[in-house]
């Protein structure tokens, strides 16, 4: 059963980040540890990110405009909502990061109660 808590879960994930983003990303992992779902993300960068990539200054924009969306994105009770209802827990906080080089990000979702076995 948690194999496809976390399959829903994931592509929840990547609906969202479709809607608000205009792409999602290629990969999905998702994981659930005791309150934690831990998703790793491959393959979310644009052609035009990709491009700016190529210098320091573009590295720096294009990490911290995608981790500010990002989190900004989450912020919206529309979108928390349909996390919650899929786990049926509160969502508490939220951590987001990207590693640009790698074309990986991780987001990990913490809730008010252990949604691990769901």
């Amino acid at each position: 059963m948690t194999k496809n808590m976390e399959h829903q879960f994931s592509m929840l994930v990547r609906e969202i980040r479709k809607e608000y983003v205009g792409n999602g990303p290629k990969e999905i992992t998702t994981k659930f540890n005791g309150a934690w779902a831990i998703s790793e993300m491959r393959g979310n960068l644009t052609n035009v990110e990709k491009f700016m990539i190529h210098s320091e200054q573009g590295k720096q924009m294009v990490h911290e405009t995608r981790t500010r969306f990002v989190k900004e994105i989450y912020k919206k009770p529309e979108v928390l909502l349909k996390f919650e209802n899929l786990m049926g827990a509160k969502v508490l906080r939220l951590f987001s990061d990207i590693n640009i080089e790698e074309d990986i990000a991780m987001t990990v979702f913490v809730f008010d109660q252990p949604i691990e076995g769901k």
